[in-house]
């Protein structure tokens, strides 16, 4: 499987549908899963295990890569790690079932893992 490009805005799960708020990507990024993982912790951590979070995003590309100091030729590398292609609009984390702003605060601490850039979301029917 190739790289691929990533142009154009995100297709499918640009709107919030587990939780009531959410971070929703304004770059265009390969996400790892261990920047996936770091965010997890961090918004989990600060809300002391209280609400429900979801992860909207999967990483489900392989990403090959040769070892350092191998002459060009001989195949394609082993595989290295696997990424969640995130487009401009996707939403990839939800929260629900703490206040406003202890969800701010957690999603502001998950996106600071993430190589893309965030805008935090409220759903539609949220009343504060």
């Amino acid at each position: 499987m190739q790289k691929g490009r990533m142009k154009g805005l995100s297709q499918r799960g640009h709107e919030l549908s587990n939780g009531m708020f959410g971070i929703k990507s304004l770059d265009s990024k390969f996400i790892t899963s261990r920047q996936l993982e770091a965010a997890r912790i961090a918004a989990t951590r600060y809300m002391k295990r209280e609400g429900q979070l979801w992860i909207k995003i999967f990483p489900d590309k392989p990403i090959t890569k040769k070892p350092l100091e191998v002459r060009m030729g001989k195949g394609k590398g082993a595989l290295d790690h696997y990424v969640a292609v995130v487009k401009p609009g996707r939403i990839m984390f939800e929260l629900s079932g703490v206040p406003i702003d202890v969800a701010k605060e957690a999603l502001r601490l998950a996106a600071q893992k993430l190589p893309v850039k965030t805008k935090f979301v409220i759903a539609r029917d949220y009343e504060a």
